[in-house]
């Protein structure tokens, strides 16, 4: 009897242990993500619920729901992308409308700027070449999130505009910065969320595939924002 319960222990602590070998990091840190057939959350202006795909990414924390994301079904790219030093996504032009994030309870961005819980376009920016913005992030590229109610329409924006924007999201100078990194190194499956470590602490980040235009001829790019993590220089 005695040995047959050693025996059902070690039997138990092997398949722990093989458990959490395989197991996904992102149940093991209390994230995890799936695809859900929901429509685009009310309140968008008409051309902009109408560029944006039927299901969303849902990414759900420890506490429930952390953010949903609906991705536009067809996000413009340039045909001859420029070699741009700092730079992972160079096919999408600055200013592009990627998709729509809706925070159920809130949260905060990559600067650490309280966002209230609501739903927020989100266009593809890269942070200035000057002293303010030196060394934010391994890279340039950026989210700028801004509320459904003051971004109405699909078209790209300008800079200046897509900032002013965004400053409605904070009710400060700054625009609300969600930062993505470099594509390389994706998990096989997609969408995924996997904890990243940094300078500030662990991030948790979202991969996933957006859908492209090429001039007519359709492809998908893969990206990676940060949906938990910070940087108070951002």
């Amino acid at each position: 009897m005695h040995t047959g319960c050693h025996t059902r222990r070690r039997i138990s602590l092997l398949l722990a242990a093989v458990l959490l070998a395989v197991w996904p990091a992102a149940a093991q840190t209390g994230y995890h993500v799936q695809v859900v057939e929901k429509a685009p959350p009310a309140g968008l202006a008409p051309d902009v619920a109408a560029a944006l795909d039927a299901q969303a990414i849902e990414v759900q924390g420890p506490q429930g729901v952390l953010c949903r994301l609906w991705l536009r079904k067809q996000i413009p790219a340039r045909s001859n992308p420029p070699s741009m030093l700092g730079v992972a996504y160079p096919e999408l032009e600055p200013g592009t409308l990627v998709g729509v994030l809706e925070l159920p309870a809130g949260g905060v961005d990559f600067r650490n700027q309280k966002i209230p819980a609501g739903v927020y376009t989100l266009r593809y920016e890269l942070h200035p070449v000057d002293g303010n913005h030196q060394g934010v992030a391994p890279e340039r590229d950026f989210l700028l999130a801004s509320p459904v109610a003051a971004d109405t329409a699909p078209a790209t924006l300008g800079f200046d505009d897509v900032v002013k924007l965004s400053r409605r999201t904070t009710g400060t100078n700054h625009p609300s910065v969600w930062c993505l990194l470099t594509p390389e190194g994706a998990p096989a499956t997609l969408p995924a969320v996997q904890e990243q470590p940094s300078d500030a602490g662990p991030l948790q980040v979202l991969w996933f595939r957006a859908p492209l235009d090429r001039g007519g001829q359709p492809a998908a790019l893969t990206m990676a924002l940060v949906v938990v993590g910070i940087s108070p220089a951002a």
